[in-house]
């Protein structure tokens, strides 16, 4: 499979998606594009990994499926440039891009009908985007915002300092190289970001009860607080998953879940 850039910079590999097509084409209508957004702790992880829960997701819901990449922090980083809110910027891009390319004998889609799928981190940055961040960088325009119909985000981050308070090993890990030494990082926290202005997103949470990397409080939380900001549009599964972070996405659990969410868009 060819990677396709999505920035001005077409060598990058971090700045290439994946494109991957349902094996029957929909009948009926031309489909929504699905986005995954792969975690990673913001310094790890490639599109690549994902490949076959691309595949999965195009059979079981005969939508075309986009993976792409987005920079990461090196390790032990002490580049400001590498921090927030570079990664979210990049997925910003994709998305803007992805609407306006199109192969469409081959791979149609609605540009203006798209459903995200974040897990761990990157639902910390489609918060970033989708909800009112203080980033400026993160603004989308309201064709965007207007396309966008259902996020799901998986095994969340959210809130950096609540994370760091049960996992305090985190904070040099991941949490310092991407958002910067400080105290405390609550302006980056997802549960603080209100609602965009004519924002109708249905919003989908999950979180598994077998994950021991990310605690469950965070989805909670989160669900908390998007029920005040957005309560008609917002639901929550904390039962039906079992594996660990990442191992959700080797049960046909995660895929029935997501794929019955994503039949509404249809």
């Amino acid at each position: 499979m060819d990677s396709i850039p999505y920035s001005a910079y077409p060598d990058d590999p971090l700045r290439q998606f994946d494109f991957y097509l349902p094996e029957l084409p929909h009948l009926t209508h031309v489909p929504p594009l699905i986005c995954f957004i792969h975690g990673g702790a913001w310094k790890s992880e490639d599109k690549r990994d994902h490949a076959q829960l691309a595949r999965s997701l195009a059979t079981a819901t005969r939508c075309p499926v986009a993976v792409p990449n987005y920079r990461l922090t090196p390790r032990d980083n002490q580049d400001p440039s590498f921090r927030h809110p570079i990664h979210a910027e990049d997925i910003l891009a994709f998305l803007v891009f992805v609407r306006k390319w199109r192969n469409q004998e081959s791979a149609p889609f609605d540009p203006d009908s798209l459903v995200l799928l974040g897990h761990s981190c990157s639902a910390h940055m489609l918060s970033a985007i989708f909800l009112g961040s203080d980033q400026a960088s993160l603004n989308p325009a309201q064709d965007l915002l207007r396309a966008v119909k259902g996020i799901v985000m998986s095994e969340g981050i959210y809130d950096l300092d609540a994370l760091i308070a049960r996992f305090p090993a985190y904070h040099q890990w991941f949490i310092e190289p991407t958002f910067g030494p400080s105290e405390s990082y609550e302006r980056f926290s997802a549960l603080r970001y209100p609602l965009r202005p004519s924002s109708e997103i249905s919003w989908l949470l999950l979180h598994s009860k077998g994950d021991t990397l990310i605690d469950l409080d965070q989805t909670r939380a989160m669900h908390s607080h998007l029920t005040q900001i957005a309560p008609l549009a917002v639901s929550i599964n904390t039962e039906d998953l079992k594996e660990e972070h990442d191992d959700i996405f080797t049960s046909d659990t995660y895929l029935k879940i997501v794929s019955q969410f994503i039949s509404k868009f249809m």
